[in-house]
């Protein structure tokens, strides 16, 4: 009897914080949850975590090539997951970190370039959990809906995590309770979308 040869799929996630599961007590967040999910499914998962914490559009611009690169040969299945955004919205001296047409420049140049090396799955951004700050839900949901049309343009698969999310009450409580920004463990497993 032979064994069956499972494919080994190497994954970069690419992001910020949310990316790298910042306040996850068990140090997994949804990209750690996602493959380990994934494995058990029978799947064989190499993933990097690439997440930055307060890293922009601008910031990720400059440093994913050589960080994917440098994990992902040609000889193996690669695939790159982007999700960044919210850090864009942010107020700094009364303006977004990165104002909302550079965030388009930058996603475009981004996916684009990663698209043509290896498949390309983009996440949108998080809801912030301090709901009082309508302006700053509506930078994200603009962006958001922005990078929705970008990837459709792109032909990307775009996963909007933003109306989901919101909805959760243990994302949005666990978050509250932390840092006001990233949840807890029980918040990571509910946006861990491979379940």
């Amino acid at each position: 009897m032979s064994s069956v040869h499972i494919p080994e799929v190497r994954i970069c996630f690419v992001g910020d914080s949310f990316v790298n599961g910042t306040g996850d007590q068990e140090c997994l967040g949804w990209t750690g949850r996602t493959c380990a999910n994934a494995n058990k499914k029978g799947y064989d998962i190499t993933y990097y975590n690439l997440g930055i914490r307060r890293d922009t559009s601008t910031d990720i611009s400059k440093r994913w090539l050589q960080e994917v690169s440098l994990r992902l040969p040609k000889e193996y299945d690669g695939r790159v997951v982007f999700s960044f955004g919210l850090n864009d919205t942010t107020l700094e001296n009364g303006k977004t970190r990165v104002d909302l047409a550079d965030s388009i420049k930058n996603a475009r140049e981004i996916l684009s370039e990663a698209q043509k090396l290896y498949p390309v799955l983009m996440v949108g951004p998080a809801p912030y959990a301090e709901q009082k700050d309508s302006q700053r839900r509506q930078r994200t949901i603009d962006l958001s809906n922005q990078y929705a049309s970008l990837c459709q343009e792109l032909n990307v698969p775009y996963l909007d995590i933003f109306p989901i999310l919101e909805k959760s009450n243990i994302w949005i409580n666990e978050a509250r309770a932390n840092d006001s920004v990233h949840p807890r463990a029980g918040g990571y497993a509910e946006s861990d979308f491979s379940r």
